[in-house]
């Protein structure tokens, strides 16, 4: 992210009016590489490859912000793999961490790991090192620490449907593994500060906090949240493309100042809910419209979108989650050129 991108990014977090609006998408492996030409695979193991697919889209679209930017990351193996979960890879497929937690009980012999040196996260910081001096070269900086939240660690060091069932019949041990999965983020998100001190954002993604009731994410969710947020940087950005209305109200609590969500509802509604403190990002449908319509049904998207929404403040116009596969060129300069003709 260039540093014009970044003031930009914090002063429509601060309430500022921005016009026209600013548009930004999180892309990382589930589109990068095809668009740019390449395998997933190609794409984490070859460090020149990760470089020119990020430099190829920033400067297709040099008028959208990317988030995070130049994301180092295995896919959902990036942090389970710390905990000693297998890595499965394909060719062209998305990664897959095993569960290494068989039953609740399993809990009490876990162990925080050394984000220095366990998993794959010290392959992580190398990549970003390694590559650092063309990333600043091309005018852009590594702003954001990133990591899965603590809700979607857990679910795959046990399963999804497993954690969510102890979440009801073994709750102190579910406290004590998000007491540990926390730790070991605020951790994990120290590390990546002291590496690059030109980070001032948080990136934290957490679908699984959609899928657990407002008192449950009171209880299980909030206090972790609260704990990884708990730093001083300007941005403090949440991903859940899940439903969202049981958190949203409380997601300023947690520290959240930037918000992206699914298309489950409306940006009034998201606005409504978060009493519009948090700056929301989305949420133009990400598969129905996005990678599956044509660039006409992108710019209807946009304007209904817009039309439909009294107050613009507090927005950065996106998709509904992150980049989904196979959208095309056309349909990302759709979206932007619409923002900037409706909005300019």
């Amino acid at each position: 992210m260039t540093d014009q991108q970044w003031q930009t990014l914090v002063a429509v977090i601060h309430g500022g009016e921005i016009r026209p609006l600013p548009t930004a998408f999180i892309i990382d492996s589930p589109w990068l590489p095809n668009w740019a030409g390449h395998t997933i695979l190609d794409y984490f193991t070859d460090e020149r490859i990760f470089l020119d697919d990020n430099l190829k889209v920033i400067r297709t679209f040099p008028e959208a912000i990317f988030l995070p930017g130049f994301w180092s990351e295995f896919g959902m193996c990036t942090e389970p793999s710390a905990f000693g979960s297998v890595s499965i890879w394909g060719e062209d497929e998305f990664p897959f961490a095993r569960k290494v937690l068989h039953s609740p009980i399993d809990i009490e012999r876990l162990e925080k790991p050394d984000p220095r040196k366990h998993g794959l996260l010290p392959f992580v910081i190398k990549r970003l090192k390694h590559l650092q001096p063309e990333i600043e070269k091309a005018g852009h900086k590594i702003r954001f620490a990133v990591a899965r939240g603590p809700l979607n660690i857990a679910s795959f060091l046990m399963g999804t449907s497993e954690f969510m069932e102890a979440l009801k019949t073994e709750p102190e041990l579910i406290h004590r593994l998000l007491a540990i999965i926390t730790e070991f983020l605020v951790d994990w998100i120290a590390v990546q500060r002291e590496a690059f001190p030109s980070i001032d954002g948080i990136f934290l993604l957490d679908d699984i906090v959609g899928f657990v009731s407002r008192r449950d994410f009171e209880i299980f969710g909030l206090p972790y949240l609260q704990r990884a947020f708990n730093t001083d940087v300007s941005v403090k950005f949440f991903h859940n493309d899940a439903p969202s209305k049981a958190s949203s109200s409380l997601l300023e609590k947690a520290g959240v100042n930037l918000l992206n969500f699914g298309t489950q509802h409306t940006l009034a509604e998201m606005k409504a809910w978060t009493n519009n403190r948090i700056t929301l990002m989305g949420n133009i449908p990400p598969r129905d419209v996005l990678a599956e319509g044509t660039p006409a049904d992108v710019k209807n998207s946009v304007r209904e979108m817009l039309k439909a929404l009294d107050d613009r403040s507090r927005l950065i116009v996106s998709c509904g989650g992150g980049m989904p596969p196979h959208v095309s060129t056309e349909n990302i300069q759709a979206l932007i050129t619409t923002v900037a003709e409706e909005t300019g």
